[in-house]
């Protein structure tokens, strides 16, 4: 049986979080954010935990060998014996060099297909998405209030809860978190090119033609 392992790099805002949960559904495949895992990790109070708690207190980068660690720790679990989709991660050279040893110890005599799908998306895009981005605390559901056209723009027409607004998505930070990300990942998208594992993803269209055209790609 193949075991397929998805990666997901995209910018802030490129939608590639949308197309996991729609994928994982799907597929079957469990959803795995670096994000998700940390605050998991510190709420659990296991050593890599309040390892981790320490440096995010703090306001700090949590070291790679405690994030590598953590996330083994998730991919060893049973519900990823057949794969999963790692959401974000990973973001630099580094952490993919962390994420091949983690792979090829887990995955020693398995028939693996593993793809990498890059979610590409113009700056003015992502700016546009993320200063009309509005979530539901209660849910978890992420609107557009420009493209979405909700009848109330301050409530989840799923649940009623009141949408709310991340501090930092604005034009202005918007901007320096696409650069900042571009100058991390760029010799990424350039390494898992050259392994001949990479596909381009048109993030710029709506959700249901991205998905048509992410499962399009899937070997």
């Amino acid at each position: 049986m193949m075991k397929e392992e998805f990666i997901f790099i995209g910018p802030p805002g490129s939608g590639k979080g949308t197309q996991t949960i729609k994928l994982s559904n799907e597929y079957k495949l469990p959803h795995i954010d670096t994000g998700s895992l940390l605050r998991e990790a510190v709420k659990s109070g296991s050593n890599d935990g309040k390892l981790a708690n320490s440096f995010m207190e703090k306001g700090q980068l949590v070291p790679i060998e405690i994030v590598s660690s953590i996330i083994k720790d998730r991919l060893l679990k049973q519900d990823c014996q057949d794969g999963f989709i790692l959401d974000g991660y990973p973001r630099s050279i580094e952490q993919a060099d962390a994420l091949d040893k983690i792979l090829k110890e887990i995955d020693k005599d398995k028939n693996v297909n593993l793809q990498v799908f890059y979610f590409e998306v113009s700056q003015e895009k992502l700016v546009e998405r993320l200063v009309n981005r509005r979530s539901c605390p209660k849910c978890g559901a992420i609107y557009n209030i420009k493209t979405m056209k909700l009848q109330d723009e301050t409530k989840c027409p799923k649940c009623s809860a009141t949408l709310t607004r991340r501090d930092d998505d604005t034009e202005e930070v918007a901007v320096k978190r696409f650069k900042t990300y571009f100058e991390q990942t760029s010799p990424l998208i350039d390494l898992y090119k050259k392994r001949n594992v990479l596909t381009t993803i048109d993030a710029s269209l709506g959700i249901d033609a991205i998905y048509e055209n992410l499962k399009g790609a899937i070997k």
